[in-house]
């Protein structure tokens, strides 16, 4: 039977290749490369390997298929945290967890078949990502979820006021990544060049969508200052006090990269980074959401003295 050790393990893997998987799609669409394989569940017609053609570059279609060969990595971790916690017999919550991971990889791929077949739509790129991130989220509930007792006892770590702005964090978090597909959408980074078949982008000016995007990051970055300051003032354990100093952190660091790209006139590369910071954030601000109900242990029973036994 897998150990709780070997269950979280699984289960932090598990986010990795969620995270990951979102990070190598964002390099397919600065390197052009949405196309390279066009066509889906095949990567030719008649073929699902590339296939040397004069109209697709090599290089796209390698960049294209080594993404979607990376959803085999994302399934077998997802198959093996349900092997593992159903072996273990993981209470119904933990198992609810697991099993959306697999059928969440599936419905990424159908998503990912409709961007290709549709020539790379902004709005289906845009689901894609959004996707993605609710994957990243759901991953990382799963990831506190294991670590928790089945025989515990829920366990409120903070009071219902600051409970809901936690909600409204992840609220503020949502609009951010919208917008942010939003910007993606009518930015510089199509995911293909091709001049016979141009992508259909978002027709807003741009600046706009960054504002926009910015702005919705600074309100989510007032939530979470507030959220700490009342977490201070009423007290916290070790777990949620790291989980927000890490949450507070990641956030400063992705505004410090989208401050970077706008003056930099988005690079492909600090998109690739500035996805991957999102997923962060969005993995750490669900365990921060987590960390605020847990299931403890149930209390040892303090044994009876001898002395009153006798008595």
């Amino acid at each position: 039977m897998p150990s709780m050790r070997v269950q979280r393990l699984l289960a932090l893997l598990v986010v990795l290749t969620q995270a990951g998987i979102s990070v190598t799609g964002a390099v397919v669409r600065v390197t052009s490369s949405g196309l390279g394989c066009p066509t889906w569940p095949q990567c030719f017609p008649g073929s699902f390997t590339p296939t040397a053609v004069a109209e697709v570059p090599v290089l796209h279609q390698v960049v294209e298929f080594s993404n979607r060969m990376l959803t085999f990595v994302v399934t077998l971790a997802a198959a093996a945290i349900v092997i593992a916690v159903t072996r273990a017999r993981r209470r119904r919550e933990v198992l609810v967890y697991a099993w959306l991971m697999p059928g969440g990889t599936v419905l990424q791929a159908v998503i990912g078949g409709i961007t290709v077949r549709s020539g790379l739509l902004w709005w289906t790129v845009a689901v894609h990502l959004l996707a993605s991130m609710l994957m990243v989220w759901l991953s990382a509930l799963l990831w506190s979820k294991v670590g928790e007792p089945d025989d515990g006892i829920d366990t409120v770590r903070a009071p219902r006021p600051l409970r809901l702005l936690t909600v409204l964090s992840g609220v503020a978090l949502t609009a951010t990544l919208i917008a942010g597909t939003l910007v993606s959408g009518a930015g510089p980074h199509a995911g293909d060049k091709s001049a016979a078949k141009p992508v259909e982008r978002l027709q807003v000016q741009i600046v706009t969508l960054v504002h926009l995007h910015a702005e919705l990051l600074v309100a989510y970055l007032a939530l979470l200052v507030g959220l700490a300051c009342g977490l201070a003032a009423v007290g916290m354990n070790k777990t949620l006090r790291t989980r927000l100093i890490l949450v507070l952190t990641l956030v400063c660091a992705q505004a410090l990269v989208g401050i970077v790209q706008y003056f930099t006139h988005v690079p492909g590369a600090l998109v690739a980074v500035h996805v991957g910071g999102a997923a962060a954030c969005t993995a750490a601000t669900a365990a921060l959401w987590a960390a605020m109900r847990t299931r403890e242990p149930l209390p040892t029973p303090t044994p009876t003295p001898l002395n009153k036994i006798t008595a």
